[in-house]
């Protein structure tokens, strides 16, 4: 728990540091040019990557995990027929550098309240060659009460450092390390998931890129260890829309859900189809 405040801390001070560097920014003559995002979506399939929404822009997010392909039941219509989850959310740019959202999700009725802020960004003559974001979203599971003892077991949280460059038009990696902590967990396991994740796009066409993404668990539990995430995808993209399709061995949608909980072995045939849908609407 200690190290959780620690890091929440951090991650808290850095958007002051930012917005320090900015306005010693402005003091200078030449501004320095911006490079573009490195990817196209505010989300690489389940990571969020380094994208934020322009000021008084919303954004309006569908994305939806199908059943295991090779489940139990054996007659689910490769997982269509299947348990599905499915997330609706809606984000707001504040400001170019930050973006507030929030989502509904299906799987334990989690309430998820995000935001995203714009530390570092990389600029065209790579006098800072990468971007830096943070990520943090509070949830709230909104099952029934008899699922809990005290009203802050309903409670996580998820904190993500995202560290993104964009190496040419066609190609961007990032790396993302992050905490995830429930109040509540099985006696098994601990409060707190420290994790890394790596994501990376291949542009293929002006409108279509292939993306993968990757997400290691560090922390040992007793029991119940958390399993790999991996998926893989292509994204079609149009001025407006953002289009996903992928196989996944995650259908927790919500981040922490995803990093504490997983037990699908991508690589054992535990992999299922999702995809997911963005609309923004600039005002």
């Amino acid at each position: 728990m200690k190290n959780f405040i620690k890091l929440l801390f951090i991650f808290l001070i850095l958007p002051f540091i930012a917005v320090a560097q900015e306005d010693d920014s402005k003091d200078k003559k030449v501004k320095e040019k911006l490079e573009r995002d490195a990817f196209e979506s505010s989300n690489i399939i389940d990571n969020p990557s380094n994208v934020l929404l322009s000021k008084n822009a919303l954004e309006v997010q569908m994305q939806h995990r199908f059943g295991l392909v090779n489940s139990e039941s054996g007659n689910d219509l490769a997982g269509f027929w299947g348990d599905a989850n499915i997330r609706i959310g809606l984000s707001y740019g504040i400001h170019e550098r930050l973006t507030i959202g929030y989502g509904t999700t299906k799987f334990n009725r989690l309430q998820d309240f995000n935001w995203k802020v714009a530390l570092l960004r990389q600029t065209r003559s790579n006098s800072m060659p990468v971007s830096v974001s943070y990520y943090g979203n509070f949830t709230i599971d909104a099952r029934k009460k008899d699922k809990f003892n005290l009203e802050q077991d309903r409670y996580s949280y998820f904190n993500q450092l995202i560290i993104a460059k964009r190496f040419s038009p066609n190609v961007s990696f990032q790396i993302a390390p992050s905490v995830s902590h429930y109040n509540l967990v099985h006696p098994d396991m601990k409060n707190d998931m420290f994790s890394i994740a790596f994501g990376g796009r291949v542009k293929i066409s002006p409108q279509t890129s292939i993306l993968i993404d990757y997400s290691q668990p560090i922390t040992q539990f007793d029991a119940m260890q958390p399993k790999p995430l991996f998926s893989i995808g292509a994204e079609f993209a149009t001025s407006a829309h953002e289009f996903q399709i992928f196989v996944s061995n995650n259908n927790g949608i919500v981040a922490q859900k995803n990093y504490m909980y997983n037990q699908n072995d991508f690589f054992n045939g535990d992999f299922l189809i999702g995809f997911n849908i963005t609309r923004i609407y600039n005002f």
